[in-house]
């Protein structure tokens, strides 16, 4: 019977410290990379901070994301890209408490305050046909395709895989 309390003793201590690595290893999901760039670490991949901050169609935000935002940042990477609809998908905030933040085009949009939207609507990097492409609402919060040549109130953000 004295062997009891240790056991009980030792697991207690493990289980303290396996939640303490789990609570600490959690941390936040973004981190401010200094540059532009902020990594999401639910996901393992590094998003721009900011949208293109304008009106652009599909082809023009495939454009921007891969060869002129490249230049507008610090960080010094090649392989920029448009993100998956499951990504931006991934933004939203479930917490129905969270109010969100407005966007310079007046819209409220639920997605974490690390990466600052000018519109509420971003283009995927999905497209269901030749003429259309997928396009996620931050403001009422569901997904929609689109023709890849309206341009008014999308945005482009641009994404990479850091594995």
């Amino acid at each position: 019977m004295a062997r009891r309390p240790i056991v009980v003793m030792v697991a207690t201590v493990i289980f303290c410290f396996v939640a303490a690595l789990t609570s600490a290893g959690a941390g936040e999901r973004f981190s401010d990379n200094g540059d532009g760039t902020v990594t999401d670490h639910l996901l393992d991949i590094m998003w721009s901070q900011t949208d293109n901050q304008g009106d652009i169609s599909w082809k023009q935000a495939e454009q921007w994301v891969r060869f002129t935002f490249p230049h507008t940042i610090q960080a010094s990477y090649d392989d920029w890209r448009l993100p998956t609809l499951a990504e931006l998908k991934s933004l939203l905030a479930e917490d129905r408490s969270y109010a969100g933040y407005e966007t310079d085009c007046g819209q409220v949009v639920r997605m974490p305050p690390a990466i600052r939207l000018s519109c509420g609507w971003v283009w995927a990097a999905d497209t269901p046909s030749p003429v259309t492409a997928a396009a996620f609402n931050f403001h009422r919060g569901y997904p929609y395709t689109d023709r890849m040549v309206h341009y008014r109130a999308y945005r482009a953000l641009a994404v990479r895989s850091i594995k």
